[in-house]
């Protein structure tokens, strides 16, 4: 997968795609108008971030390149590639169960911590994308 070049893009299918992690110095792309939402994002070799309406949406270390980013009540999906292996961090619903799939293999249920953010560390090979799904149990 290539990074994003436009830094932030809505697809045609209703999702979004945002981050690269080919830059070597911070980049951001704010007031960017989704859905009724505006969105902004962080980017670079380091750290990918990505806010809605101000709050915390996605964040990887080190910075990631996600397409076809989409929520719903129960379900975040997404494409992830990196340099090589990366954490993200999702902002769910509190203290709540959900089941993390990495290329449609289940790596097992986890639970969000109080303030809703659950963890996931992926192992990566530069140039190697890996296809996300965390379902709400």
């Amino acid at each position: 997968m290539a990074a994003v070049k436009e830094l932030l893009r809505a697809e045609n299918d209703g999702s979004l795609s945002f981050g690269d992690y080919t830059l070597s110095e911070k980049t951001k792309k704010d007031n960017y108008e989704f859905e009724g939402d505006i969105y902004k994002v962080k980017t670079f070799s380091e750290i990918t971030k990505l806010e809605r309406n101000g709050m915390f949406v996605y964040e990887s270390v080190p910075g990631s390149a996600v397409e076809g980013f989409k929520e719903t009540d129960s379900e975040v999906a997404f494409s992830v590639s990196a340099k090589g292996d990366v954490q993200f961090t999702l902002e769910l619903e509190p203290e709540c169960e959900y089941e993390v799939f990495i290329d449609g293999e289940s790596a097992g249920k986890m639970r969000t911590n109080l303030s809703g953010k659950l963890s996931v560390s992926v192992e990566l090979s530069e140039g190697q994308e890996a296809t996300m799904r965390v379902v709400k149990c």
